[in-house]
């Protein structure tokens, strides 16, 4: 049975799939993510290549697509259409080369990405738990 036709699977992945949007939404303008960020944030460490998935089926114009970059500051995909990426994060006011998000490390949100991957899922204080408990 494959996950399309399989209730369980395609409720995880719909589930993910809103986690995802929910994380890329609070991505501040003028600021950076990486789709290895919101993978951890969505409680999905290994699934950056499903972030990149979910960011490109989104047609959602409230979502900020543009703000997920690969690792590194590297701008990644989007679609065939990476020069409009690079416009909109330029028309937030950061400085984008051709390929790359200059200043990466002072744009990226958020500011402890770097920290996190260090800790433990469990750890009350990592960022994949408060935004556990911040949902009511």
């Amino acid at each position: 049975m494959s996950s399309d036709t399989n209730p369980a699977k395609a409720g995880h992945h719909a589930s993910f799939r809103a986690r995802v949007l929910a994380i890329v939404r609070r991505v501040p303008a003028g600021r950076v993510t990486t789709y290895g960020d919101v993978a951890v944030l969505a409680g999905a460490p290994r699934a950056a290549r499903a972030v990149g998935t979910v960011m490109r089926k989104c047609r959602d114009p409230r979502v900020p697509c543009h703000r997920v970059i690969a690792a590194g500051g590297a701008i990644g995909g989007y679609g065939s259409f990476l020069h409009i990426k690079r416009d909109l994060l330029r028309a937030e006011g950061l400085e984008v080369g051709p390929t790359r998000v200059r200043r990466f490390n002072e744009v990226h949100w958020p500011a402890e990405a770097g920290a996190r991957k260090s800790r433990r899922p469990g750890n009350p204080g990592s960022p994949a738990r408060r935004l556990t408990l911040q949902r009511t």
